[in-house]
C-alpha cells in the first residue's frame, strides 16, 4: 500500500474516531446531567426497594366512648413505574385492566396509563391504584403475576367507620390528596400524590392531629423484584395518628337521625318535597354539640375509593337544584342558611323590651288578622287583644310586626348580632356559613351597583334604538319627532328608576316588618339557631360551639382539650332575657303552637320552644304551602341545661317538622322514654307520636307561622286596647 493511502486511511480512521468519542461524550453528559436522577434511582432499585409503611390514622370516639372511626387492614394495589419500560406501558396496561375491569369498570388501560403519567416526576413512589380489595383478586393477581411486572399487592391500614352513616356529617371523610392540595408547602413534604386526606368534617379539621407519621423499610429485592428472605436494611417505624374523642352522644345522636327520618317520611305523605332536615342538640352552659344531623346522610365509606357511579347522584345531583334530590355531600346544619321564621321573634320582642317600649304583661295589642300598616302583612289568624306571653304563644304577626316598629330596625338589628345571628359561630368544623343579618348598609351596597349597571344598559339599548330611528328618517321634521319620543321614554324610564332605586337600596319600614317576624332578607344556620335559643336559655352568655372535646396521642398523652369558650355576655339586659323565656314557655302549654308536643313530660321538666314556618324564597315555591318547618327550644326552663334547632326544608311548620324530632331527643335526653330500647322492641324507628295543635292545614296568604298556630276569631277592637279579662299572672322572675 502507497504511503499516500496509508495517510489517508489513518486520517479517516482518525477523524471517525473523534467523532465517535465526541458522540459518547455528549451522550454521556446528557446522561450525567439531565438522566442522572432517574438512572441512580433505576440503579438503586435494582437491588433496594423503600416500601412505605402506612401509618394507622387516629381513631374517632363518641363523647360516650362509642368507637365512631378506626382502622382495618386492607389489600392494595399498586405499579411500581421504575419496574414498567416505556415500550411494555401499553401491554400492562392492558393486562392489569383485563383483570380489574370486572369489579372496576373505571379501571381501563386509559386510565392506568394516565395514573402512571401523572406520577412521572416522582418515579420513586409506588401509584397506588386500588385500596381494599377481595381476596379472589388478589389471588387472580398473584397468579397472573408474570404478566404483570410492576404490579405489587400490599397490606395496608384503611379507614373505615363501623357505625355507618352514624354522625356521619360530623365525622366528613377522606379522601385521595389532589393536585391542589400537593402544590401547598405544608403539604408538599408530609403526603404523596397515593395519600389519602381528610376532605370534610373532623377528618378535615383535626387531620394534623389524626393523619400520624408514615414509615418506611429498606429491603432487598431479586432479579425478579421479589425480596431476599432476611435481608431487611434499616426500617422506621410509623406513628400511629391521634385519636379524637367527640361531644356527641351516640345515643342522643341516634334517637336525633332516627326520629328525624320518622319524621320526613311521614311528612313527605302531605308535603313530598320535604326530604331536607338538619338539627343540633347543644349543651347551654359550655356550647358542647351533643347531637348534630343532616339529612339526607352521609355515610363517609363511599368515599375512601372513587365514588361509585351509582351512589354519586346521591351526593352530587346534576343540573339545578332539585327538592325531590336534593344532594347529601352537604352538611345543612353549619353550610345551609334559610329564613329563621317566627323564631325570630324572641329577637323582636328583646328589642322592644330594650326600648322599654313594651309592658310585656299589662299591655295589649288588637290583632284583627292582619297589621293596620302598609303593606297589612297577615297574621295566623285573628287573636284578637295580646299581650307579649299571648302572643308568642300565638305567634301572632300582628304583635310583633307592631313590636318591631317600636323597637325600630337598628335595635332589632343590635340584638339580634348580640345573639350571634347573621356571624359564623367558629364551631371547629370546616366550611360554615355566615348567613345574613340584614343591615341597611349591606341593602345599599348589594343593590346599588347592580341597579345603576342595568340602568346604564337600558339608557345604551335606548339610545341605539333611537340612532336606529334616526338614520332612517327621511325629514327633518321626522327626525325632530323621533327626539321629543326620545326624550320622554327617557324621561319616563329616569322617573321609574329612581323610583325603583331608591325602593331597592333604602331600607323600608316593610323591611323592619318582614325582619321583625322572621321573614325578608334574614338568612341564618341552624348551628347560629342553636347558639342563639342556648344565649338565651342560659341568661346571655353566648359559648362558642364544638364538637371535639379532647385528643390524645398514641402514647395516651392529651395533646388537646376543648374548655367552653366564652365568646361574650351579651348586651342585653337580664329582664329582657327573663321576660322573654316566660313567654317561650307559654308555646309549650295551653293554646301555644307547641302545646301538644309536651303533655307527657314531667312538671320539673318544662320546655320552653318558639314554632316557626319561613316562606324558602325559591323561585317556582308557593308561599303559602312551600315553607321551612322552624324550631328551637330549650329544658328544663328553671334550669336550662340543653337547647336545640331544627330547620326542615318544605317541612311546613315547627310544630309538625322539627317539633317531634327535638321530643324523642329531650325525651331521650331526660329519661322519660328510652327510645332506642322501644325501637328494638318494637322494630320501629322512635318518631314521635305528638300530634300538632287543632288548626287550619294552610296558613293564609302573606303569613309567616304554620298551621296549628292559629286560635279561635276574635271580635275586632281598635289596634291597641287597654287590659282585657285575662289570666296570665304577672311575672317578675324566671319561674314557670
Amino acid at each position: 500500500m502507497k504511503p499516500i493511502e496509508m495517510k489517508s486511511k489513518l486520517r479517516f480512521y482518525t477523524i471517525l474516531v473523534i467523532f465517535l468519542m465526541g458522540f459518547l461524550s455528549v451522550r454521556l453528559a446528557f446522561v450525567q446531567l439531565f438522566r442522572n436522577e432517574a438512572y441512580q434511582t433505576r440503579a438503586k432499585d435494582n437491588s433496594i426497594r423503600l416500601v412505605t409503611i402506612k401509618a394507622s390514622r387516629g381513631e374517632i370516639y363518641s363523647g360516650d366512648n362509642e368507637l365512631l372511626a378506626t382502622n382495618k387492614l386492607v389489600y392494595t394495589v399498586s405499579l411500581n413505574y421504575l419496574e414498567i419500560s416505556k415500550a411494555d406501558t401499553d401491554t400492562i396496561a392492558a393486562n392489569l385492566s383485563a383483570n380489574l375491569i370486572g369489579l372496576y369498570p373505571e379501571m381501563t388501560p386509559e386510565f392506568i396509563k394516565a395514573k402512571l403519567d401523572e406520577q412521572k416526576f416522582r418515579l420513586f413512589e409506588p401509584i397506588v391504584l386500588l385500596r381494599d380489595i377481595p381476596w379472589d383478586l388478589v389471588v387472580k393477581l398473584e397468579e397472573n403475576r408474570m404478566d404483570l411486572p410492576g404490579v405489587t399487592i400490599n397490606v395496608e391500614p384503611l379507614r373505615t367507620y363501623p357505625q355507618g352513616s352514624l354522625a356521619g356529617h360530623v365525622l366528613g371523610y377522606i379522601h385521595s390528596i389532589s393536585e391542589e392540595e400537593m402544590a401547598k408547602e405544608e403539604i408538599k413534604s408530609q403526603y404523596s400524590l397515593n395519600s389519602l386526606i381528610g376532605k370534610s368534617g373532623v377528618e378535615k379539621q383535626y387531620e394534623s392531629y389524626l393523619r400520624g407519621a408514615d414509615g418506611a423499610q429498606q429491603i432487598e429485592v431479586d432479579a425478579n423484584g421479589r425480596p431476599v428472605p432476611n435481608r431487611d436494611i434499616t426500617t422506621k417505624y410509623p406513628v400511629a395518628g391521634s385519636n379524637v374523642y367527640l361531644t356527641i352522644n351516640s345515643r342522643l345522636q341516634k334517637v336525633m337521625e332516627q326520629s328525624m327520618e320518622a319524621t320526613l317520611k311521614q311528612l313527605q305523605t302531605a308535603h313530598p318535597k320535604a326530604r331536607v332536615g338538619a338539627a343540633v342538640l347543644i349543651n347551654v352552659k359550655t356550647g358542647e354539640i351533643l347531637a348534630m344531623y343532616s339529612s339526607p346522610a352521609l355515610n363517609p365509606d363511599d368515599f375512601k375509593g372513587n365514588l361509585s357511579r351509582d351512589k354519586a347522584p346521591y351526593y352530587l345531583p346534576q343540573g339545578d337544584y332539585n327538592p325531590m334530590e336534593p344532594g347529601a355531600l352537604k352538611n345543612r346544619a353549619i353550610q345551609g342558611s334559610y329564613p329563621p321564621g317566627s323564631t325570630f321573634k324572641p329577637i323582636t320582642g328583646m328589642a322592644a323590651l330594650e326600648k322599654s317600649a313594651m309592658n310585656p304583661l299589662n299591655e295589649y295589642v288588637n290583632c284583627a288578622g292582619a297589621y293596620w300598616v302598609e303593606p297589612f302583612i297577615k297574621c295566623t289568624g285573628v287573636h284578637g287583644n295580646v299581650n307579649y306571653y299571648s302572643a308568642m304563644a300565638h305567634s301572632c304577626n300582628t304583635y310583633f310586626q307592631e313590636m318591631g316598629r317600636r323597637a325600630g330596625k337598628d335595635e332589632i338589628i343590635r340584638v339580634a348580632n348580640e345573639f350571634g345571628l347573621g356571624t359564623k359561630t367558629g364551631i371547629d368544623l370546616p366550611d360554615e356559613t355566615k348567613g345574613l343579618l340584614p343591615t341597611p348598609q349591606w341593602k345599599f351596597e348589594t343593590n346599588d351597583i347592580g341597579f345603576k349597571q342595568q340602568h346604564e344598559t337600558n339608557l345604551n339599548s335606548i339610545d341605539a334604538k333611537y340612532d336606529a330611528l334616526l338614520a332612517q328618517a327621511q325629514s327633518e321634521q321626522e327626525k325632530q319627532e323621533l327626539l321629543k319620543k326620545k326624550q320622554k321614554e327617557l324621561n319616563q324610564m329616569e322617573t321609574q328608576f329612581k323610583i325603583d332605586y331608591n325602593w331597592s337600596t333604602e331600607w323600608k319600614p316593610y323591611d323592619t316588618f318582614n325582619m321583625s317576624i322572621g321573614q325578608g332578607y334574614n338568612d341564618f344556620t341552624v348551628i347560629q339557631l342553636a347558639q342563639y335559643v342556648s344565649t338565651l336559655a342560659n341568661g346571655g352568655s353566648l359559648y362558642k360551639p364544638y364538637v371535639v372535646s379532647k385528643v390524645i396521642n398514641a402514647q395516651g398523652k392529651v395533646v388537646l382539650e376543648s374548655k367552653p369558650t366564652l365568646v361574650r355576655s351579651v348586651a342585653v339586659s337580664a329582664r329582657s332575657i327573663a321576660e322573654t323565656k316566660r313567654a317561650m314557655l307559654e308555646v309549650g302549654r295551653g293554646e301555644g303552637t307547641g302545646a301538644a308536643l309536651f303533655t307527657n313530660f314531667p312538671a320539673n321538666i318544662q320546655v320552653a320552644a318558639k314554632t316557626g314556618s319561613a316562606e324558602s324564597g325559591r323561585a317556582g315555591d308557593d308561599a303559602l304551602k312551600d315553607t321551612h318547618g322552624v324550631f328551637i327550644a330549650f329544658a328544663p326552663f328553671n334550669d336550662p341545661e340543653i337547647a336545640f334547632a331544627s330547620v326542615i326544608e318544605y317541612g311546613f311548620s315547627g310544630a309538625i317538622s322539627g317539633g317531634p324530632v327535638c321530643k324523642a331527643v329531650f325525651e331521650q335526653y331526660f329519661g322519660i322514654v328510652d327510645h332506642l330500647a322501644a325501637a328494638t322492641n318494637a322494630a320501629t324507628p322512635p318518631a314521635s307520636t305528638a300530634t300538632p295543635p287543632a288548626g287550619n292545614t294552610t296558613p293564609p296568604a302573606g303569613s309567616n307561622p304554620p298551621a296549628g298556630e292559629t286560635t279561635p276569631p276574635s271580635t275586632t277592637t281598635p289596634p291597641v286596647a287597654t287590659k282585657p279579662n285575662q289570666t296570665t299572672p304577672p311575672i317578675t322572675e324566671v319561674k314557670p
